[in-house]
């Protein structure tokens, strides 16, 4: 079972890979793709658990308590961000804001129903894993959850599920921290766009993110503790610039056949030649 485990999830991980996970901006589109393949991945787990079982009662424990919820998490994470951002509405950035400190807010309220066995698990409790991460082991008076009489008992137990919940509450706490904070950006850069007048970048959009990309790798803004978003988020207040989908083009620069940090070199030419203009005279 853990072959098969590792298996879909390098699957996964290469699928992921292929998004702005540090960023928060996650489509529609992209989140209802992850949706389905997530799906069909779960599927292919539940198959092979049908067909070989466990060895033993510490697998069946092993697989529950850590292998199925690390997939079905980001099941759980990228089908919340699709609804999230389906029904989020139109209008200003304070009506954005509240709907996202809303989804926030409805974390804490998960938190605060499931606090005894949050504890339980975040402290790597086993006293009762023969209860919570076993088949056929429903106790009512650990309070489970009235779905577990209608899931499939072939695949689930009583917390799989909320162990699940929980990774990806936390995935969607940072996502939602993160948008917030966009809107924040957005709206200080709204203000201070009618206070200052800036001068404009006037090479391409791609060198701006070659630049962006530089400073990220080179970890010369607090030691690197920076994600590149913030940087991203900075150069396009200061250059007056919508650097868009900046992955993607980082992407594309990654498959440069050759000179793939052309403007870089760029900038260390200009500079040298400027040096040696100055030398000489």
């Amino acid at each position: 079972m853990r072959k098969t485990f590792d298996q879909i999830l390098e699957k996964i991980s290469e699928k992921l890979s292929t998004i702005d996970l540090e960023g928060c901006d996650i489509s529609i589109e992209k989140a209802l793709n992850l949706v389905e393949f997530i799906q069909i991945q779960i599927q292919v787990l539940k198959n092979r658990l049908l067909e070989f079982g466990f060895k033993n009662e510490q697998e069946e424990i092993c697989f529950f308590k850590e292998m199925k919820p690390q997939i079905l998490s980001k099941l759980i994470y990228f089908n919340k961000i699709y609804t999230i951002e389906l029904k989020r509405p139109n209008g200003s950035n304070l009506i954005l804001k509240n709907y996202y400190e809303h989804e926030l807010n409805s974390l804490t309220f998960f938190f605060t129903r499931n606090l005894d066995f949050y504890q339980y698990y975040r402290s790597n409790a086993v006293h009762l894993d023969d209860y919570y991460f076993r088949r056929g082991k429903p106790n009512i008076r650990l309070g489970v959850d009235s779905s577990q009489f209608i899931n499939d008992t072939t695949f689930s137990t009583c917390y799989d599920y909320k162990v699940a919940k929980i990774l990806s509450n936390e995935m969607l706490r940072i996502y939602l921290n993160k948008k917030l904070q966009q809107i924040d950006r957005l709206s200080e850069y709204s203000g201070n766009k009618q206070k200052n007048k800036k001068n404009k970048w006037t090479a391409t959009k791609v060198a701006a993110i070659e630049l962006g990309y530089g400073i990220y790798a080179a970890k010369v803004i607090d030691n690197g503790k920076v994600d590149i978003r913030e940087i991203m988020t900075a150069l396009q207040d200061v250059l007056e610039i919508d650097l868009g989908d900046y992955y993607r083009t980082y992407i594309a620069i990654k498959s440069r056949k050759k000179d793939r940090t052309a403007f870089l070199n760029y900038l260390a030419d200009c500079l040298e030649k400027r040096m040696d203009e100055e030398f000489e005279t």
